[in-house]
């Protein structure tokens, strides 16, 4: 028996055996690590794919939307100096992990370890310990909440409070400065600057 054509023999790395956009390019593919409902963070294991525990959450702060990354990216040195153009820093290199995304959903979904697409709306230039680690911010698409949505702006104003607090503190601890900053959200036009930054970076670094 045949197996059908879209058959893989084994489960794809969800990094690198994924594709970072659909074929309407407008919308991404996301791989979702973390849920609203996490008090654990949970990571991509880089090696074998999986997903692994990196580390209970120290305080009771929880991501606001899903939280994952875009397949086929990578935060180099295209990433980092956009986002040294965008916000006047002096030169900085990216994290050299996938580009991270945060997706808004209406009806709630509660597992991790799954694939999704989502558009792109905008995102936050966040630098981390001196590295550029922007967030992409996305509706699930088909959501019907969230169908007329096109940009940024579209957006209510706690929706990106919340994500701009949430990774201002999630990895404060008591007694030491946050490596973290966080400039204003910025829009779609230039999340889409920053992806396709961040497909190069994954060229140079792993090969088209």
């Amino acid at each position: 028996m045949a197996f059908p054509d879209a058959f893989f023999r084994w489960r794809p790395h969800p990094w690198h055996g994924l594709e970072a956009c659909t074929s309407d390019k407008s919308v991404v593919n996301a791989y979702i690590e973390i849920t609203p409902f996490d008090s654990v963070k949970y990571e991509i294991d880089k090696k074998t794919g999986y997903i692994h525990v990196d580390r209970p959450q120290r305080t009771s702060s929880q991501p606001p939307s899903l939280y994952g990354f875009i397949p086929k990216t990578y935060c180099g040195a295209r990433v980092g100096a956009l986002m040294s153009e965008h916000l006047g820093k002096d030169k900085l290199k990216g994290d050299t992990d996938a580009l991270d995304i945060c997706i808004i959903s209406e009806r709630p979904i509660n597992r991790a370890d799954i694939v999704l697409h989502a558009r792109v709306l905008g995102g936050l230039p966040m630098i981390d310990g001196g590295e550029a680690d922007d967030k992409i911010i996305a509706v699930l698409k088909g959501d019907h909440v969230w169908h007329d949505t096109k940009d940024i702006d579209d957006l209510p104003d706690i929706m990106i409070e919340r994500l701009h607090h949430y990774f201002l503190t999630y990895k404060m601890q008591p007694g030491k400065e946050s490596s973290v900053s966080i400039g204003p959200a910025y829009n779609k036009e230039h999340a889409e600057k920053v992806i396709k930054a961040s497909m190069q970076d994954y060229d140079d670094m792993f090969g088209q």
